[in-house]
């Protein structure tokens, strides 16, 4: 079984902004990566956000998904309660929404991980008690 790529907004930011620190390593894990990379809303509006300010960093967000390479399965409508569980338990990080949507994807897509530079996906647990599996610097 193929492993599916959960995407979080740091890799995306350094993806497309070539003065970020993590840009060569987040370069070289996208080459290795099956598209597409699947998201939530949240991760791509803080990734515009962060983007703003870079010549066509918004568009390249959306060119990644009008080209598939990333995809949005995720509705937050279907997963408000669990959601909301995970911005509570996490409260005290704290705990973003992007976040805790990824969380909640981890435990949706059982063979996935989440491609990250945030640390505290080393203490965010998918079903209350499982390591979330994260590709991320050392």
């Amino acid at each position: 079984m193929r492993r599916q790529v959960l995407l979080d907004t740091g890799p995306l930011v350094a993806l497309l902004d070539r003065k970020d620190r993590y840009h060569r390593w987040a370069a070289a894990q996208w080459a290795q990566i099956e598209p597409p990379l699947l998201t939530c809303e949240p991760v791509l509006a803080e990734a515009c956000f962060l983007l703003r300010t870079l010549p066509a960093g918004v568009k390249a967000v959306m060119e990644l998904v009008n080209r598939a390479v990333v995809s949005v399965p995720f509705r937050l409508t279907e997963h408000a309660t669990p959601v909301s569980r995970l911005l509570a338990k996490y409260a005290s990080l704290p705990i973003s929404l992007a976040d805790a949507c990824l969380v909640r994807m981890a435990e949706m897509y059982s063979s996935s991980a989440v491609l990250t530079l945030d640390s505290d996906f080393r203490v965010y647990r998918k079903h209350g008690r499982q390591v979330v599996p994260v590709i991320m610097p050392d």
